[in-house]
């Protein structure tokens, strides 16, 4: 009785793991000096901690989960959403590694909502993906399944070809579990050819894994181990403890298969340590039934019971449906080795149940053979012989040849005990066929050998007529091209010249066009920038030598320090086409502040929308500023008491919109005030350099100017919609 290994294939976009463990560690020491000298608890620490955990989480899961926690804990208290949905999505991880699969699904499904509310389809997709992999640990094939093909159909809609390639795997591992290995082979294959094609060693090392599971289920042992072994390689390289304990434990199965006990007892045993050793629940429990099998071989059924019975007791621990089913048939078939007729049948039944239950057709026949078996004990031969030929049925259906040379050798005896001769030679026939073909590894290599020769042969062939119809293609066509040639080519020319001339003289006035917009740009970029330049600072530096002389030291050494670094700010930003939003507010900021240093005039403020996490969003300089003096030098004329500016940003509908809210004299008396001032002349040269850069951007870019007497409230409002890049991590 074996089982199969299980694929924990968590490749998206950010959770690739490679290198080997003394780079990893200087990677987590590199993230570690990062964390200890980042003293703001801001959005930067969460990831720095994130970063931490998951380098840790397949080598350390201790560390893992303490980073893991930390970030969650930062996340929280920032209300940041995306970090919290990757911690989330990692403590998932953490949890199913530890097969604790009701406290994974509660990690994945918080993830997925934090995903949903900043619609990260990547991130949605990688949730279903785990929600996959969680539901194919406890035998849930069709559930996981359905969630595979969920994800791989927004994999497909935003071309992740690596998170493609994770669903064609598990997609496969599904099938192979409920018996349908040809559509497992083509899901293996199609991911195989893709991660080749990319250059994806992880992917790469997965197949490898997964069809040797498959070649194993069929018989084919030296394909199996000849995966198992690639797959094994590429694990030891990037320190995978997991995979490592996963491949040394196939491996050990197939050795198990060709009568080599002691390779098989030397395998699995490795396999155990490194199981144990990273708490992996699972494979502790599939290393038991491994190594009960061999002892059972050796006719140590004690020995073997105690493996059996330590599986059994994990594998119900972690709801592993599967793992259940063959250890109550391994239990079923140590009794009956103990002549314990009954309670042997009583555990096959058990068995075929739970199997059925979870459609684990491979363990669905061991258990109809195992049931056969206890009635061949009471010489119960009509009953026997039922059972036996359900399960010999079903193991031809799936191709399982060491379950249909099992059925042969059950049918021999049924038939000979009940005087069928020739049926009981047949089938006697058909178990040392099937022995033979199992046991003999030559036999295999050179059918195996064959069978590629042929694929090889038969591609050649069609290769070779490919080749002769594409000469004959290019034959004709150079012919007629050359019976066509004269008649066209007088035609040819002068179209080509007629061409050329007018996409010349179009190209030049197209030139000369976007160079005068270009220069208009720039010119217009120059003014606005420049605009508070003179003025304001003759402003500033009068302010400040009257602090100096009225000898208010603290008041100017913090009004210099503002000054000094709004001046730098500003100078450059003025170099850059475009800038950061944190940098553009930091600039209003520091302008609001510096103007109400002196005599505390107004309250302002400058706030941005939860979602926006202005470090991403790239915006061109200078454009919020200007309303912003404006306010303060137009907004409060001849008013006293509560002044107030507010500076709010949101971004909806993938619009970046900023509003300048005052509650001052209106825009209406502000015009009735003011003449050609620059006030207007900084709104008419921002509304012409918002439309320039909403063509530039290719989005929507306006300026509207309101009086907030429409919304029943004093002031002026003022709307500006922003072009913006956002820089996507």
């Amino acid at each position: 009785m074996s089982t199969t290994n299980k694929c924990f294939f968590f490749i998206l976009s950010f959770f690739v793991f490679t290198g080997t463990i003394q780079s990893q560690n200087k990677v987590i020491d590199s993230l570690r000096n990062k964390v200890v000298n980042h003293k703001k608890n801001d959005t930067t620490k969460v990831m720095l901690l994130y970063d931490i955990a998951f380098e840790s989480f397949r080598s350390d899961i201790k560390n893992a989960t303490l980073y893991a926690n930390k970030a969650e804990k930062l996340a929280n208290d920032l209300n940041y959403v995306k970090g919290k949905a990757k911690v989330f999505y990692l403590k998932g991880i953490l949890e199913n590694i530890k097969s604790d699969y009701d406290k994974s699904l509660f990690y994945f499904k918080k993830s997925l909502v934090n995903y949903e509310i900043i619609n990260d389809k990547s991130g949605i997709a990688s949730i279903y993906t785990s929600f996959g992999i969680t539901y194919f640990d406890q035998s849930q094939y069709i559930d996981a399944i359905k969630t595979y093909q969920k994800a791989s159909d927004i994999y497909k809609e935003i071309g992740n070809q690596s998170g493609l390639i994770t669903c064609l795997i598990n997609i496969g591992n599904a099938y192979s579990e409920t018996g349908r290995y040809d559509d497992a082979i083509s899901n293996y294959k199609k991911a195989l050819e893709t991660s080749k094609l990319i250059k994806d060693e992880d992917g790469v090392s997965y197949v490898h894994s997964n069809l040797g599971i498959v070649y194993k289920k069929q018989g084919n042992y030296p394909l199996a181990i000849d995966n198992f072994n690639k797959s094994l390689y590429y694990d030891e390289k990037t320190v995978d403890s997991l995979g490592i304990s996963m491949m040394l434990n196939s491996i050990g199965e197939v050795y198990s298969y060709l009568k080599e006990s002691k390779k098989a007892l030397a395998y699995h045993q490795k396999s155990l340590k490194y199981a144990l050793k990273s708490n992996y629940k699972s494979l502790v429990a599939i290393n038991n039934v491994n190594i009960g099998n061999i002892y059972r071989a050796q006719n140590n059924n004690q020995k073997a019971l105690v493996n059996y019975k330590n599986s059994l007791e994990i594998s119900k621990q972690i709801n592993d449906l599967k793992n259940v089913s063959i250890c109550y048939a391994n239990i079923g078939a140590v009794n009956l080795s103990l002549n314990n007729v009954l309670l042997a049948r009583e555990n096959f039944l058990k068995a075929k149940d739970i199997s059925e239950q979870s459609q684990n057709t491979e363990i669905v026949i061991i258990s109809l053979l195992g049931i056969s078996e206890t009635y061949i004990y009471e010489n119960n031969y009509p009953k026997a012989l039922f059972f036996a030929k359900k399960g010999e049925a079903l193991a031809k259906e799936l191709n399982i040849l060491e379950s249909q040379k099992k059925a042969s050798k059950l049918l021999s005896e049924i038939y000979e005990n009940t005087s069928q001769y020739k049926k009981a030679f047949e089938s006697h026939q058909q178990f040392k066929i099937l022995n033979d073909s199992l046991l003999n590894k030559e036999n295999i290599q050179r059918i195996t050998q064959l069978e590629y020769e042929y694929k090889y042969e038969k591609e050649l062939d069609k290769a070779e007529e490919r080749e002769i119809k594409l000469t004959n293609t290019v034959k004709d066509t150079s012919e007629n091209l050359i019976k066509s040639q004269r008649n066209l080519l007088l035609g040819i020319v002068a179209f080509l010249v007629i061409s050329f001339l007018l996409g010349t003289v179009i190209f030049f006035l197209k030139l000369r066009n976007e160079k005068e917009k270009t220069q208009n740009i720039v010119i217009e970029q120059k003014l606005l920038r420049s605009q508070m330049t003179p003025h304001f600072i003759f402003n500033s530096l009068s302010v400040l030598q009257g602090m100096i002389l009225n000898k208010e030291e603290k008041k100017s050494v913090s009004y210099l320090s503002k000054f000094s670094k709004l001046l730098r700010i500003t100078l450059e930003n003025s170099r850059d086409k475009l800038v950061s939003l944190e940098q553009e507010l930091t600039a209003v900021e520091n302008y609001l502040a510096l103007q109400n240093l002196e005599n505390e005039a107004y309250e302002y403020s400058v706030s941005t929308e939860e979602i926006i996490d202005s470090t991403k969003f790239q915006v061109p300089p200078m454009l919020i500023q200007p309303f912003v003096e404006n306010a303060i030098e137009h907004a409060f004329v001849n008013q006293t008491g509560n002044k107030k500016i507010d500076v709010y940003l949101k971004y909806s509908n993938k619009n970046l919109i900023c509003t300048i809210a005052d509650n001052g004299s209106g825009i209406n008396l502000e015009k009735d005030k003011t003449k050609a001032n620059k006030k207007s002349l900084s709104t008419t040269i921002t509304a012409e350099r918002l439309s320039m850069l909403a063509k530039d951007f290719k989005m929507t870019g306006s300026v509207t100017v309101e009086d907030r007497k429409q919304f029943n409230e004093q002031g002026t409002i003022i709307t500006l919609v922003i072009p913006h890049k956002i820089n996507v991590v």
